[in-house]
């Protein structure tokens, strides 16, 4: 690190936990996010202003003027542009000194494949169910690990699924692909604008100590929270021996 990096991470650094070598860690990492709108424009700021070196943003979709009630990365003057651009430039004023690239598209199973292939930890950020299967399945087959994340009205939820771990559940031991949940909007059901905030932000969290290596993570755990009684609850999860998805691998057999 430079001198203007070990100043610029210094907080980091006074941490036992992370220190000089966790954060060479996070600037020597890949950070995959699976959309921009509020829980990626959450997320993204932490990833960018803790120093991962290099973050892909994946959207399709521009800003819209109702984003702007929740997506805080994203501004007034952006409404009309790409989410993507619009984060982009969020981030590189919070720290220029990393690497975002960028993926405008709704990426098919192929190309997603890929993207994960070349992280080292994925965030979903998404909100359509279709594509969170299609995470899980490119992170399963490419043990990578993945961090979730859903948000509606006033109920939100974050879980890791890293299969590095024995016995460690995918998303589809919790939400199979064959039994997919009545899809609801923001557009139709409404958001509290600070709840993708707490799930964002904790996603940003999660995804910092598996790229650093410390601390426990939500793997094995669903954490979900009620923001209009601020309640935060802990569901323990197991692995699916007969999963869609994982239920016929071994631990590990999906190397990268």
């Amino acid at each position: 690190m430079n001198d203007d990096q070990l100043l610029r991470y210094s907080r980091h650094i006074l941490l036992d936990e992370l220190g000089i070598e966790g954060q060479s860690r996070l600037l020597a990492s890949h950070a995959l996010v699976i959309g921009a709108g509020g829980l990626g424009a959450a997320a993204l700021p932490y990833l960018a202003s803790a120093g991962v070196g290099t973050i892909t943003v994946v959207d399709d979709d521009v800003v819209d003027l109702t984003n702007l009630q929740r997506q805080v990365i994203h501004t007034t003057a952006n409404v009309g542009r790409p989410k993507v651009e619009s984060a982009r430039e969020g981030m590189l004023r919070i720290n220029p000194g990393i690497d975002v690239r960028l993926v405008q598209a709704r990426v098919g199973a192929a190309e997603l494949a890929q993207l994960v292939a070349g992280a080292d930890v994925v965030l979903d950020c998404c909100d359509n169910f279709d594509t969170r299967q299609a995470v899980n399945r490119a992170c399963v087959r490419h043990n990578v690990p993945l961090v979730s994340g859903a948000a509606l009205r006033f109920d939100g939820q974050i879980s890791v699924f890293d299969r590095r771990q024995p016995g460690a559940p995918c998303y589809a031991c919790l939400f199979p692909p064959s039994q997919p949940a009545q899809e609801v909007a923001c557009a139709t059901m409404g958001v509290f604008a600070p709840l993708v905030g707490m799930v964002g932000t904790v996603q940003a969290a999660e995804a910092l100590k598996l790229l650093m290596g410390i601390g426990t993570t939500l793997a094995g755990r669903l954490l979900m929270v009620d923001a209009l009684g601020m309640e935060w609850t802990t569901m323990r999860l197991g692995r699916v021996p007969d999963c869609e998805v994982c239920g016929g691998e071994a631990h590990g057999d999906a190397g990268r």
